[in-house]
């Protein structure tokens, strides 16, 4: 199915106290994209980041998510942690509410919640664990939208709750013959040239070549890329430049959740 309107997030605020993740100032990626996942603690970043991130995206009308992950600040967020579902909802929720607080605080509104990383993997694939975080986003935060992968135990059970769901499509990941992105701990230099060109065939065919060569369809609302990619600037510039020359709108995520409404209304 063909995109004509998409939104693009990224990753970001992902550094630690003095020391920088990425070389790209997240104030530079601003101006690019439409929502930001802005890190919360556990698998990067400090208050200081946070106030200063979410300052910045409100300051840029940027659409605010929370990006709670693992307590893995030495490995990033991209080792899995064993624990109970009850334990690892509990971690999200403290990492959601104190970003909800910083966003107030800066006259923002929480827009979206999106695991990151290995998180992010296991609630693709844990039926439990995402059951109770949508148990918790439907008392906590019901307007608030779940940022997932298409096909995903997480959306299921999430578009079953009722809840606002915003699919994404990875630029910077490649995918299997599943529709799941494979999964890394960390990526090279990339062609951003390469990486639009990907995005823009996502958005008018629908598909993306996976790892073994064959086609896979990919339904998304949104499009991601990650700070800590290195040469996230230039892959920014190009999937922007690239989809507004393929007439594809680049808009809030509040926008596309609407037209989805209207669609299946």
């Amino acid at each position: 199915m063909q995109r004509e309107v998409v939104d693009i997030n990224c990753d970001m605020g992902e550094s630690y106290g003095r020391w920088q993740i990425g070389d790209t100032d997240d104030a530079q990626l601003m101006a690019f994209i439409t929502s930001a996942n802005i890190a919360t603690g556990f698998h990067a970043s400090d208050p200081n980041l946070m106030d200063q991130t979410v300052r910045l995206a409100v300051e840029h009308g940027i659409g605010v998510g929370a990006h709670p992950g693992y307590n893995d600040l030495q490995g990033f967020g991209r080792r899995k942690i064993d624990g109970t579902a009850k334990e690892l909802v509990n971690d999200i929720i403290y990492q959601v509410g104190a970003l909800r607080e910083f966003t107030r605080r800066h006259g923002g509104m929480l827009q979206h919640v999106k695991p990151h990383g290995a998180l992010y993997m296991e609630m693709a694939v844990n039926a439990e664990l995402s059951h109770l975080f949508v148990d918790y986003m439907r008392t906590a935060a019901p307007n608030v939208s779940i940022f997932c992968m298409s096909g995903s135990v997480t959306e299921a059970i999430a578009v079953e709750a009722g809840l606002p769901v915003v699919r994404e499509f990875f630029a910077d990941r490649e995918y299997g013959e599943d529709g799941q992105i494979v999964f890394t701990r960390s990526v090279g230099l990339l062609d951003p040239e390469t990486l639009a060109a990907r995005a823009v065939r996502a958005c008018t065919q629908g598909k993306v070549k996976a790892v073994t060569g064959r086609d896979v369809d990919i339904p998304f609302e949104s499009i991601c890329f990650h700070s800590d990619t290195p040469g996230a600037l230039a892959i920014a510039k190009a999937l922007r430049e690239a989809l507004i020359a393929a007439g594809i709108r680049i808009s809030p995520v509040s926008e596309i959740i609407n037209e989805k409404i209207r669609r299946t209304a």
